[in-house]
């Protein structure tokens, strides 16, 4: 069980082995965070409203462009909480993504009020504490950490992301990919998005927090991931997300292309960055 409570900034730092092949379609269990445990949540009322809500968030998430956001029930029993899918999957890998993170959820932090989950292509939260539209800068990082990159790439990678950072926030979903290309390192590829319940203001906000995770935390990696309550940035030396074309008015087509390669073992260390 994990706290993001206090003035401390938590990140959980993922140590990742390559050990074989894997593709952009599957979809993983990055990390979760619950609330201690409160008996309370046995009582009726809650367990009706958080039922209802995660029935809800499984119906619209999927059908509204990958988010969806709603509240459950009233005065001390009322529940917020939300679910977005990265923005490159399928309407049915975003439904399927949110099953599965409300299956996590319910096994791991049956007993908490505040949750949230992390898998690859999708984050659920929820919480009896009103978040809506409130950027919250607690993160998770995950990273190769045997992977070393050359030190011209990682100064282009900096720049690189900063601009993915900076762009993201412009676009209709406030989502962004694209590719650097490194001479004869190769390509690096990145991606960011922001959930949307956040301004546009407040997402570049946190995406430029999520760099300076990148300078002071993450170095000179080839690839990593940074994973938050309010956005998420990616950076690999592969092809890890889906080719998909989003038109101008945000809508989400709903046919895949594209292969990425690399699965992983991850173990997980702690560390606190003031």
């Amino acid at each position: 069980m994990l706290d993001f409570s206090g003035p401390s900034f938590i990140i959980f730092l993922v140590l990742m082995l390559s050990i074989g092949i894997c593709r952009a379609d599957s979809d993983v269990n990055s990390g979760w965070q619950c609330s201690e445990a409160d008996n309370s949540t046995s009582e009726s009322s809650f367990r009706i409203n958080l039922d209802n809500l995660l029935s809800l968030l499984t119906e619209k998430g999927p059908l509204h462009n990958g988010f969806f956001k709603t509240t459950v029930g009233r005065s001390s029993g009322k529940i917020y909480g939300l679910i977005q899918c990265r923005e490159d999957v399928s309407t049915e890998n975003c439904a399927n993504c949110t099953r599965e993170s409300i299956a996590v959820a319910l096994h791991d932090c049956s007993k908490s009020r505040k949750v949230q989950v992390w898998l690859t292509w999708c984050f659920l939260r929820y919480s009896n504490e009103h978040f809506f539209g409130v950027w919250d800068q607690s993160s998770m990082a995950r990273v190769n950490d045997t992977n070393f990159d050359d030190a011209s790439v990682v100064s282009k990678g900096l720049i690189f992301m900063s601009e993915v950072a900076t762009t993201a926030p412009k676009q209709p979903l406030m989502f962004h990919t694209a590719v650097l290309d490194a001479g004869q390192f190769g390509k690096r590829y990145g991606m960011a998005q922001c959930t949307r319940d956040i301004s546009r203001t407040d997402c570049s906000k946190c995406l430029d927090t999520q760099l300076v995770t990148f300078r002071t935390t993450i170095g000179n990696k080839r690839g990593w991931e940074v994973y938050g309550s309010s956005c998420s940035m990616w950076y690999h030396d592969y092809q890890f997300y889906f080719n998909i074309s989003i038109p101008k008015n945000g809508s989400r087509r709903l046919s895949l292309h594209g292969v990425a390669t690399g699965i992983t073992i991850a173990v997980l260390m702690f560390f606190y960055v003031p």
